[in-house]
């Protein structure tokens, strides 16, 4: 996403959050760097980690960012520990 609509992208944004509710969100305007960060509040566990849950996840949209959080819930969820 080369232009920004930011009111559009801040109302999706505060959507995610009721979302998913485990992560902070963070805008980042850095040449060669995904647009938009999401870090968790809690650590995955090891386990969780191994099936490829992350603490940290970066996307180039908004859209991007969503899917990749709700395949990370996906992870956390089935594996509990």
């Amino acid at each position: 996403m080369t232009d920004h609509a930011p009111e559009r992208e801040q109302q999706l944004i505060e959507l995610l959050g009721t979302i998913h509710r485990g992560w902070r969100y963070e805008a980042r305007d850095i040449p060669g760097l995904p647009r938009w960060w999401a870090y968790r509040y809690q650590q995955v566990t090891a386990a969780q980690h191994k099936a490829g849950a992350r603490d940290v996840v970066a996307r180039g949209t908004v859209h991007r960012l969503a899917q990749a959080l709700g395949r990370q819930d996906e992870i956390t969820h089935i594996i509990r520990h």
